[in-house]
């Protein structure tokens, strides 16, 4: 597709700021302002007008994910997003969650080198358990070697974190992370097939507007290796983990409120995934997979889910979250009380939301994850 583009001359400044607006987007002018003594709402709609005046590639159903190619950055959209989660324990049967993120994110379409590239890298780092929370975030320029990726052999980093492997795919691979409170490194091996959720990996997220992104999970991930926190000695883990990559060109639409995702492991052969995008003075948009070892995956329509907000907590700041949900899929005995194994994960990051592990309860006493924006 060939762009039209206005040559301009960059500065320091306006990538500062272009970096900034990505930020805000990112977080959906959602940041908490009330410890400045007054809260008032950002124009999120003037900002998203701001940057997607950009020229960035369609996300188009008609273009096929292809593997492994597609493990690689794409820097015709405007951003790549990497999501693992893990549930592990250790030697005496207590039980983590690892949650790590790696964005990319272009504040504009040019190809510049140097200072004058415009991608912007952010990655977190959460690990929690029943009662604690360790979590850091890292941001990095593009252009400096600070952040990147290769391809062959597979790596992704941030200053010192990474997940590399020997091949061209992220399998077998590891994620080294260390920080100055807490590290670990951790070792993923694939124990199923790689899954292309919605259309071969082309996934609707709106029923009116086209919006959409391009999706590859790994759904199926076994994990062991050693964490250390609080300077305590090494600790010993082993679980199973879900790991996914998403790249697309439309950040939010005008009206998008947030969205609520979830990932449960039901049995050790087959993985739920629930997504629902909530619209301002819309209904919301839900759908979502069940995603079977032996490559099978079964697309679940609104019509066929069921999910519903059972309870919120009020959270340190007053912010109010939905931590208990029921989630029905009649058709296939799926009856869920979902609950939050630890309430204190809303993520102060810049880009802010609430993610953590969760427990199940009913059809299926299981594990898995949850991430709720927007509220």
């Amino acid at each position: 597709m060939k762009k039209l583009k206005m040559q301009r001359k960059p500065t320091l400044l306006r990538m500062a700021l272009a970096t900034l607006v990505v930020a805000i987007v990112l977080g959906f002018c959602y940041m908490d302002f009330t410890r400045f003594g007054k809260q008032e709402p950002i124009n999120q709609h003037a900002v998203v007008d701001m940057i997607q005046k950009h020229v960035f590639e369609p996300v188009l159903p008609d273009t096929a994910v292809t593997l492994p190619s597609d493990f690689r950055f794409h820097p015709d959209y405007q951003h790549e997003w990497w999501q693992y989660f893990a549930n592990v324990e250790d030697e005496e049967g207590l039980q983590y969650a690892v949650q790590w993120s790696y964005f990319r994110i272009a504040s504009d379409e040019r190809k510049m080198v140097g200072w004058q590239n415009p991608q912007v890298y952010i990655s977190h780092i959460v690990v929690s358990n029943e009662t604690q929370v360790w979590k850091e975030q890292r941001m990095a320029r593009g252009g400096i070697g600070q952040a990147g990726m290769t391809i062959n052999p597979f790596r992704l980093w941030i200053d010192n974190w990474n997940w590399e492997s020997l091949g061209t795919t992220p399998f077998p691979g590891d994620l080294n992370v260390a920080t100055n409170e807490f590290s670990l490194k951790l070792h993923n091996q694939m124990i199923g097939p790689f899954a292309l959720l919605g259309d071969n990996g082309y996934q609707p997220k709106h029923d009116l507007l086209p919006i959409a992104a391009f999706n590859i999970s790994a759904p199926f991930l076994s994990v062991s290796g050693e964490m250390n926190l609080d300077g305590n000695k090494l600790i010993r883990v082993k679980g199973s983990a879900w790991m996914s990559k998403e790249w697309s060109s439309q950040l939010i639409s005008q009206r998008q409120k947030g969205w609520d995702w979830f990932v449960i492991e039901l049995n050790k052969s087959e993985t739920l995934t629930i997504s629902r995008y909530r619209h301002q003075d819309q209904m919301p948009y839900l759908f979502g997979s069940i995603i079977s070892k032996t490559g099978n995956t079964i697309a679940l329509s609104e019509d066929q889910i069921s999910l519903k907000a059972m309870k919120s907590q009020i959270l340190d700041g007053g912010k109010r979250v939905p931590l208990e949900w029921n989630i029905v899929i009649p058709e296939y005995s799926i009856d869920l009380k979902v609950t939050a194994v630890n309430n204190n994960l809303q993520l102060p990051f810049l880009i802010p939301y609430w993610e953590g592990p969760i427990n199940t309860t009913g059809s299926h006493q299981v594990q898995g994850f949850m991430q709720l924006t927007g509220y």
